[in-house]
């Protein structure tokens, strides 16, 4: 019993399994879509609690993340409303972000991607 009761103790001392714990923590800039460069400015912010945050072209917006890593399973995407000269690549970034399954972190740089071939890259931004 006593063995039983042991490894029970260490299966609960495991890895953090969250995107944070595997170096996903912090702010980070879009550098392309796809292999493409991204013409605006768009950031992505990942904390311990599992809320994700950023700013896209023209708002800011929020939503959550619960899949252990490396999967990304993203709630709904919730942004403030304001109208803007780039809300197309908006539409895109959050369209693509939708569709991403994946994370990989390597050093200063995290790739979004998902089955289908898409990708997105960015560079750690600090914080």
């Amino acid at each position: 019993m006593r063995a039983l009761a042991f490894l029970l103790l260490l299966a609960a001392c495991g890895p953090d399994e969250t995107l944070t714990g595997y170096g996903a923590a912090g702010s980070w800039t879009l550098s392309a879509i796809d292999d493409e460069a991204f013409p605006s400015r768009v950031t992505i912010v990942f904390e311990e609690d599992g809320k994700v945050s950023g700013n896209a072209p023209c708002n800011g917006y929020g939503t959550s993340q619960s899949a252990p890593y490396p999967w990304l399973e993203l709630g709904p995407i919730r942004a403030t409303k304001r109208a803007c000269a780039d809300l197309k690549l908006e539409q895109a970034y959050f369209a693509a972000l939708g569709a991403m399954t994946l994370v990989e972190v390597s050093g200063d740089v995290l790739v979004l991607s998902n089955d289908s071939g898409n990708s997105m890259t960015f560079t750690r931004s600090g914080g």
